[in-house]
C-alpha cells in the first residue's frame, strides 16, 4: 500500500527528532511505499540537509513552520465574510471557559471548533493560501472580540494588543498546514493509468503522522477531503511539551492561556479523527486518555532499537568497575546538576570513581549552551581534581552508533538524571549493552527498566549517589542486573516486533476502509476493485496474459524466480518487479484491459451456465471441459478448453440407457459412475493424467481474466494423451 508519512521538526532533516525510527520504520516495512511529507521548525534544520533516504520513499516534499512568507493571495468579499464567519467560530472556542465538568459545554466547544478549523480548510482550498489573512488586522480585531465576549476565559478579559498579536501568530503558525499545495488528489501521470496516480495526500491509502498537533493536521485535512485514515504514532506528548515551553517563555498569561486551549482542542481533534494512536509507552497512553482519547482506539508500540551495532559490548567483558557514564542531550531537563551533586558524594566515599558525560548539543540551541557551560563550571568547583568529570562535546563525542556502544561499554554503570523523559532511549541503549543501570523515575523509566535497574526519585542527589555506590560496590549484583537487562531489552523493545506490529496496524486500518473513490481505465469504464490493497504487495496478484502457451503465468504452482521473468508480453512494471495496477486479459492475439469486477461476474456467470447446463442436458449433451468426440467441439466451447480440464458434472444416473455416449465422452459410465469410480454428481477433470493439474492452472488465472491456452493440443481438443 502507499502511506503518507507525516512528520514536524524530524525527518528526513539530519537533527530533527525521531529520525531514526522513521528511518526503521520505513525499511522495514518494505515493499510497502512512502510519500514524506515533512514540516521544518527552524532555518538550521533545513541547512543541516536531510539524512539518505531509502529507496521505499519515493516522494519527499516539505514546508517551513519557521518563517510566514507572504503568499500574495487576495480574497474577495464573499471569500472574507466566509473566513470571518469561520475564523470567529475558531476564536470563540479557543477563548471559551466552559468548565470541565460541563459535558454539553465542552461539546459544543469542540464543535464550534471544528466547524471554524474545517471551514477555514475548505476557504483555503478553493481561494488559495490563508498566511496573510490569519495574521491580519481583521483577525486580530476578531479575536479581540472572543476575548471580550461572555463566558470567555478569565485571563483571556486581560487580553492587550500585543498579546492578542501573539496569539494570532501563534494560530497561524499551527494552521500552516492549511495553506499548503499538499492536498490533490491525482496528477496527470496517475489521473488515467487505474491506479491513485502520484498526487498529494488524496492519492495515499493511509497516513501516519509521527507526532500529535501540528504534524497531524495535514492528515486530518486528507481525511476531510478524501476520507483517508490516519493513524498517529507519539512517543511523547505533544501537548505537554506545548504546557512546559510556554511556562518557560516569558510570556504573559494571556498568551499561554490562550495557546494552551488551542493545541488542547487540536489535540482533542486529532484523538477523535484518528482511526488508531499507539503511544510509545504507558506514560505516554495515560496522558493521552487524560487528553480525550478513547480507549478502544490506543495501542501501546514501544519503539524500536537495532540492537546489532550493541551485541559485542553487550555480549563482551564488563567495562571500568569504576566509572560512571551519561549520554544524552544536554538540556536544563537532563538536570546533570542534581547528576554532578550525587557525584561529588560517590567520589567523596569512592575517590577513584570517574563520571564520563558524553553529551550533544542541538544546533543553534543557545539555552543547551548556556547550561553546558554552567554545568562546567560547577564540576570544575564540586570535583577539582583532573579527570574526575570528563565532557565529550559533538566534536569529540562518538557519533556512530558502535562508537556509542563503546561509551556505554566503558564504564560499569549507565546513569539517568532526568527530570523530564519520554521513553528513555539512552537506557535502553545501555541495557543492550548489558549494562546495569541507575534511573530517575519519570516518564516511561520504570516501564522500560522493569526490575533490571534501579530507580530513585528526580532531583534527590543523595538517593542517586546512594545507588551509584550500591552497584559500584557489589560486582555480582552488577553483572545480574545487566544480564537481566539485555535480555528484557531484546525481547520487548527490537526494531523487529516494532515494523511487525506497524504491518498488521496498517493491514488493520485500511481493511475498515472502503474504496475512496472510483478507479476508471483509459476509457472512462469504471473499476471499482481495481485498487485493492493487495495490489501494493509485491509479487504476481494480477499478471499479464500469455496467450496460447502452455505455460501458466498465474502464480498457482509456479516458483517466485518464474513469476518475477517477464514474459514477452509484460508491461514495464512487471519488468522492474512492480504489480500492474488492472487485470489483463488476452483474446486470441488481442491484448486488452478489463475491470476486474466484469472478470469476475463472465466468469461467474460461465461456471453457472456450465452447472446449469449438465444438470439439464444429463447425458445427452456434451460437459463444457469434456473431450469432444472425433476432434468435434462442444457447442459454446473454444477451441483449448477440454485440454484445459475444466470442470465436469457427472450428473447422469444408473440406467439412463446412453453410458455408451458418456463413455465415449468421458462423461457418466454406464454403472453410473464417472471416470475412474468417481460417483455420480462429482466435479472431475478433463481426460489424460494430468488434467487435475491442468484445470487448476486455468482456474487460478481464470478468476483474474484470463484464460489458459493449450499449445501443444493446438486448440484441437482431441482429449488423447
Amino acid at each position: 500500500m502507499r502511506i503518507g508519512l507525516l512528520t514536524e521538526g524530524g525527518y528526513p532533516y539530519a537533527d530533527g527528532e525521531g529520525g531514526l525510527w522513521c528511518d526503521r520504520l520505513v525499511r522495514g516495512l518494505a515493499p510497502h511505499e512512502f510519500d514524506l511529507y515533512a514540516l521544518s521548525r527552524t532555518a538550521s534544520q533545513e541547512e543541516s540537509g536531510w539524512v539518505p533516504l531509502p529507496p521505499e520513499i519515493h516522494r519527499v516534499r516539505t514546508a517551513p513552520l519557521w518563517c510566514a512568507e507572504e503568499d500574495g493571495v487576495t480574497h474577495g468579499r464573499r471569500a472574507r465574510r466566509r473566513l470571518h464567519a469561520h475564523y470567529a467560530d475558531l476564536a470563540a472556542a479557543v477563548c471559551s471557559g466552559a468548565p470541565r465538568t460541563d459535558e454539553e459545554a465542552l461539546r459544543d466547544q469542540k464543535d464550534r471548533f471544528r466547524k471554524g478549523l474545517y471551514g477555514l480548510a475548505d476557504l483555503a482550498r478553493e481561494e488559495g493560501g490563508l498566511v496573510a489573512a490569519l495574521r491580519s488586522e481583521d483577525a486580530v480585531r476578531i479575536l479581540e472580540r472572543a476575548c471580550r465576549a461572555h463566558g470567555a476565559l478569565r485571563a483571556a478579559h486581560d487580553a492587550r494588543v500585543p498579546d492578542l498579536l501573539a496569539v494570532a501568530a501563534l494560530i497561524e503558525g499551527a494552521l500552516r498546514p492549511l495553506s499548503l499545495d499538499w492536498y490533490a488528489e491525482s496528477d496527470a501521470r496517475g489521473a488515467h493509468s487505474g491506479g491513485a496516480g502520484w498526487g498529494g495526500l488524496g492519492s495515499v491509502d493511509l497516513c501516519h503522522a509521527a507526532s500529535g498537533g501540528t504534524a497531524a493536521l495535514p492528515g486530518l485535512l486528507a481525511l476531510h477531503f478524501f476520507g483517508v485514515p490516519l493513524l498517529v504514532t507519539e512517543h511523547h506528548v505533544p501537548l505537554r511539551s506545548h504546557y512546559l515551553a510556554a511556562a518557560g517563555r516569558s510570556s504573559t498569561p494571556a498568551v499561554r492561556a490562550l495557546g494552551a486551549a488551542f493545541h488542547q482542542l487540536l489535540t482533542g481533534e486529532v484523538y477523535d479523527q484518528a482511526a488508531l494512536i499507539t503511544p510509545g509507552s504507558a506514560h505516554v497512553r495515560r496522558w493521552q486518555e487524560r487528553c480525550g482519547a478513547e480507549r478502544h482506539r490506543l495501542r501501546t508500540v514501544h519503539p524500536g532499537l537495532d540492537a546489532t551495532p550493541f551485541a559485542e559490548v553487550g555480549e563482551g567483558p564488563a567495562g571500568d568497575p569504576r566509572t560512571l557514564v551519561w549520554v544524552g542531550r544536554i538540556e536544563p531537563g537532563k538536570d546533570l546538576v542534581t547528576l554532578l551533586h550525587a557525584f561529588a558524594e560517590v567520589r567523596r566515599a569512592e575517590p577513584a570513581t570517574r563520571l564520563r558525560l558524553v553529551g550533544r548539543l542541538v544546533p543553534g540551541d543557545t539555552e543547551g549552551a548556556a547550561y553546558l557551560a554552567h554545568c562546567r563550571e560547577l564540576a570544575s568547583e564540586l570535583c577539582p581534581e583532573d579527570g574526575a568529570v570528563s565532557f565529550e562535546e559533538p566534536g569529540e563525542a562518538e557519533a556512530g552508533s558502535a562508537d556509542l556502544a563503546a561509551a556505554y561499554g566503558s564504564g560499569a554503570v549507565v546513569v539517568l538524571s532526568s527530570v523530564v523523559e519520554g521513553f528513555p532511549v539512552s537506557v535502553v541503549e545501555a541495557m543492550l549493552c548489558g549494562r546495569a543501570t541507575v534511573s530517575t523515575e519519570v516518564g516511561a523509566v520504570v516501564e522500560a527498566v522493569g526490575g533490571t535497574g534501579l530507580v530513585v526519585p528526580p532531583k534527590d542527589p543523595d538517593a542517586l549517589a546512594e545507588a551509584c555506590l550500591a552497584l559500584l560496590r557489589d560486582p555480582a549484583r552488577r553483572d545480574r542486573l545487566g544480564a537481566a537487562a539485555r535480555s528484557r531489552a531484546l525481547e520487548l523493545f527490537s526494531v523487529d516486533q516494532n515494523v511487525e506490529r506497524f504491518r498488521a496496524l496498517y493491514l488493520e486500518i485500511v481493511s475498515h476502509y472502503p474504496v475512496r473513490r472510483p478507479h476508471t481505465d483509459e476509457e472512462g469504464t469504471p473499476m471499482p476493485f481495481a485498487h485493492p490493497a493487495e495490489t501494493r504487495v509485491r509479487g504476481t496478484w494480477a499478471e499479464a496474459a500469455h496467450p496460447n502457451t502452455a505455460k501458466t503465468p498465474g502464480t498457482w504452482g509456479a516458483s517466485a524466480s518464474e513469476l518475477r521473468t517477464p514474459g514477452p508480453l509484460a508491461t514495464d512494471a512487471e519488468a522492474t518487479g512492480a504489480r500492474p495496477r488492472t487485470p489483463v486479459t488476452a483474446s486470441g492475439a488481442e491484448l486488452r484491459r478489463v475491470p476486474t469486477w466484469a472478470v469476475l461476474d463472465e466468469t461467474a456467470a460461465a461456471r453457472r451456465e456450465d452447472v446449469r447446463g449438465g444438470v439439464a442436458r444429463g447425458a445427452a449433451a456434451p460437459h463444457r471441459g469434456s473431450a469432444a468426440k472425433d476432434g468435434v467441439l462442444a457447442e459454446g466451447e473454444e477451441p483449448g478448453e477440454a485440454a484445459a480440464g475444466g470442470p465436469v458434472f457427472a450428473a447422469g444416473r444408473a440406467g439412463d440407457g446412453d453410458g455408451e455416449a458418456h463413455r465415449d465422452r468421458g462423461g457418466v459410465s454406464a454403472d453410473g459412475r464417472g471416470p475412474k469410480g468417481l460417483p455420480a454428481g462429482e466435479p472431475v477433470t478433463g481426460p489424460g493424467s494430468d488434467g487435475a493439474k491442468a484445470y487448476e492452472a486455468a482456474t487460478g488465472p481464470a478468476f483474474l481474466g484470463e484464460r489458459w491456452r493449450d499449445e501443444a493440443s493446438g486448440g484441437a481438443g482431441s482429449g488423447e494423451r
